[in-house]
Parts: C-alpha cells; structure tokens; sequence
C-alpha cells in the first residue's frame, strides 16, 4: 500500500455527500486534504472540522470554487499547491445533476451540466499535470456513476455526462502511463447521499423501484464509495490503469 501520510489530494464536491466522506478518509490516512465546493462556506468549514478531529496530522484546508467557470480548475489548483504544498492525488467528484425527459432540456442547461462534470475534471486533470510530472507521478480519480452505463427515465443528459467522464478516465490513462500519473474512475450506484435522501423521503415509491434493481436490496452509504476512492488511490497496482470500477449494489448486473 502506498503511503499517504503527507501526501497532497484535492477533493472536488467536498462539503457533502461522497466528496466530503472521501475527505474525510484521507485525513484519516495522514493525507493533506484541500476541499473544493462551489460553497456554502460553513459547510466545507464544517468539513474541514472533521478533517481535522479524524486523527490525521495534516491540517486540511479548503477553497470556495464554481467549476462550472472555465478558469476555475486552474485557479483551484494553483489554490491547493499553495495550501498543502504538493498534489499527489486528484479526485474530481464534483457535479450537478438536472432531470428533465429528453426534449425538455435547453441549451443553457446542457452547457452547465457538461461544464460542471466533465470539462472541470478535464481541464483540474490538466492543471495538475506540471507539478505531477514535476514531482514524478500521481493518481487521478474520477467519479462517474452507473447511469454512465445504463439509461434511466429523467437522466439522459446527466448519464451522457458521466458516459465521457468513463471516456476520459480511458483516455487520459492511456496518454498519461508514461509520466506516472494513474488514471482510474469509480462509478457508483444509487447511493443514500443528502440528495438521495431527500428525493426518497419525497417520493418513497422512488426508492422501492430503485430497489428493485439491486441485488443489495439497499443504497449504498458515502463512506463506501469513499474508502474504495482511497483504495484506488493508496493500494492498488499501478498495473490497474483506465478501469472504471462499478459499486452499485449489483444495479448493473442483469
């Protein structure tokens, strides 16, 4: 397992959710932990808290950033490096969702939605590079989802999204083995986040018939998205390299 005490990861979509559990896990590994969100400031404040009681030595830090500003991912970055020093580790998480039935999208929506989930963790993978390359290698995680593989009702713009993010992990990977730099995606399933738990409480038929898909026969938590991130970052083989790795509960399965 490779050593993550002292080591520098930003996190993306940090204040909640998986971003903020992945956070946290790194902190607990020792790691120096940067949490990006697109605000509110107290509550990547209070992340950052939690950061800092998990046992680590390192103070974690954080920054307020809209990722859907095409400067944004450079400015983070520059940010981070500043804060803790180093990036060994990117894990860009961070993305919106917006459920309309095709035909009802606008322009306006899809140039926001791709903006936030894909062109950010293009261009955050891009800013790292220098300092990656600099310092002899990296690791970027990208976090995809299941819908990037299946279809489903409402979600044709948000799985196309996380379709090219599963592209992306590929791609880069292929062009970046040579400098060191691992490139990896997760793809989650339905999993029991803030915003999943609010959608369910508002419509509990939702949940029986995503229920009906899993094997499982229950959402997945945060925490267990986040410790296979810091599996893909720590443990792994450097011999595993553009894979998506599918936690979904079974969803994908049939």
């Amino acid at each position: 397992m490779q050593d993550l005490n002292g080591k520098g990861v930003i996190v993306t979509g940090a204040s909640r959710g998986i971003g903020r559990a992945t956070a946290l896990r790194f902190a607990e590994a020792g790691a120096r932990v940067y949490l990006v969100a697109n605000g509110p400031a107290a509550d990547l404040e209070a992340a950052a808290a939690e950061c800092r009681r998990a046992g680590g030595t390192a103070e974690p830090a954080w920054g307020i950033f809209d990722l859907a500003e095409p400067a944004s991912p450079a400015r983070m970055v520059a940010a981070a490096l500043a804060a803790i020093g180093r990036i060994d580790v990117l894990v860009n998480n961070a993305g919106i969702r917006i459920r309309h039935p095709f035909g009802e999208y606008t322009a306006e929506e899809f140039d926001k939605l791709i903006a936030v989930n894909v062109r950010a963790a293009f261009l955050a993978s891009q800013a790292v590079l220098p300092s990656m390359r600099a310092q002899g290698g990296g690791r970027i995680i990208h976090v995809a989802s299941q819908m990037g593989l299946v279809a489903h009702k409402d979600s044709l713009l948000y799985g196309l999204s996380k379709s090219a993010v599963i592209y992306l992990a590929r791609a880069m990977a292929y062009e970046l083995a040579g400098d060191n730099i691992i490139v990896n995606a997760i793809s989650p399933g339905p999993i029991m986040t803030e915003y999943n738990a609010e959608r369910t409480r508002q419509n509990p038929a939702l949940l029986a018939d995503r229920l009906g898909y899993m094997p499982a026969g229950r959402y997945g938590e945060p925490d267990e998205i986040a410790r296979t991130i810091v599996l893909l970052a720590a443990a792994l083989p450097d011999f595993m390299q553009g894979h998506n790795l599918v936690i979904d509960g079974g969803y994908t399965a049939h």
